[in-house]
């Protein structure tokens, strides 16, 4: 809370009861006002915090849900509902249809709604790491169907794609239990916010921070490429792949892919960075190098030589083609701004498909 400094927040599973409940959090969120459900629960599951300028108005509790309207700067209102689910299937049964009656009970409809905490339940088995669960299952649906009547839907994230975990390295497992939830009225309001999943700390769950005003990136202003050499480098895809997972696992709408190419754009001109900057300079050593090693394996010829020879040339190829893409693509975009009509600029088809430089 002190890195990130947020208005407001909840507490899961804390495990507090009632009569040490002041003592613990003037210790623990000095100078913060707090609630908590022990009206519904006597060992204190959920606790909700706020500071100024945020107000708080509980609106309903019950074991597994706290839920209150949040007040910013007399301005910004709208409806948070913190989660914290039951282990048992019924009693998360139990809880999906307490949500659809919370929705009709508050009218929610229209409001700009948010949900977030531990649901502990998935609602794909991607969101689980063991092979074995791999296919769709009756608590999933169950959960997908809740989610739908609702109309409630996660809120592009970035972080962890799994929540979850067993901390156990005999046999370690994984799961998305955790998610942020919100509804068409929210993203009205707040068209810019997003969800970052951190690292657990002393926890077994990641803490979900919730920012209402994310800047995205402007559609149309700067568009998504980069250049095409990076196609050859051997960790291109795996590049690619974890920057996807790190932005979430799934992309749902062109405002989410546009954040996912955004994260993409960054870690793929890292990787240009570190390995084509410069690239007629590392030509020219490559091939200075290359030329040394043959003169060593003529005069002394081994297989550590003649290895190290094979290996250069390779490095050489591989750069010397990266090089020609490059300046292929360099033309390609002068020609692009001075409004002229060049050939086509394909990729070097012979060039070596993989080399770690």
């Amino acid at each position: 809370m002190h890195t990130n400094q947020p208005l407001f927040g909840a507490l899961l599973e804390t495990r507090i009861k009632e009569p040490n409940l002041n003592r613990v959090m003037s210790t623990v969120c000095h100078g913060w006002n707090f609630t908590s459900d022990h009206l519904s629960d006597h060992g204190g599951r959920i606790v909700v915090i706020w500071k100024d300028p945020a107000q708080i108005r509980v609106l309903s509790q019950s074991r597994q849900t706290l839920t209150y309207e949040v007040k910013i700067a007399s301005s910004v209102q709208f409806v948070v509902t913190a989660i914290y689910a039951a282990n048992t299937h019924d009693e998360r049964t139990d809880h999906w249809v307490e949500l659809l009656n919370l929705q009709h009970t508050l009218s929610l409809f229209h409001s700009p709604w948010v949900i977030g905490g531990d649901f502990n339940q998935i609602l794909h088995f991607a969101e689980h790491s063991s092979p074995s669960t791999n296919s769709i299952d009756g608590p999933m649906t169950m959960f997908r169907d809740c989610l739908l009547q609702m109309g409630m839907f996660d809120l592009r994230s970035q972080g962890p794609q799994f929540t979850w975990t067993n901390n156990q390295p005999s046999d370690p497992i994984v799961e998305k239990l955790d998610r942020v939830l919100v509804n068409s009225s929210w993203i009205s309001m707040f068209p810019n916010s997003t969800t970052t999943f951190l690292a657990p700390n002393i926890s077994d769950h990641c803490p979900a921070l919730l920012d209402l005003s994310y800047q995205l990136p402007k559609t149309g202003t700067r568009p998504f490429k980069f250049f095409n050499y990076l196609i050859q480098h051997p960790n291109f895809l795996p590049v690619v792949k974890d920057a996807w997972l790190q932005a979430g696992s799934n992309s749902k709408d062109l405002a989410n892919l546009c954040w996912k190419q955004r994260v993409i754009k960054r870690d793929l001109k890292q990787l240009n960075r570190e390995n084509f900057s410069q690239i007629q300079e590392r030509v020219s050593e490559a091939n200075c190098l290359l030329q040394a090693v043959q003169v060593q394996a003529l005069q002394s010829p081994s297989t550590a030589t003649f290895q190290q020879e094979r290996d250069l040339h390779i490095k050489w190829n591989f750069l010397s083609s990266g090089s020609a893409l490059f300046s292929i693509n360099l033309s390609c975009l002068v020609s692009g701004s001075l409004g002229l009509q060049m050939p086509n600029c394909p990729p070097d088809n012979n060039a070596p498909s993989s080399y770690t430089c």
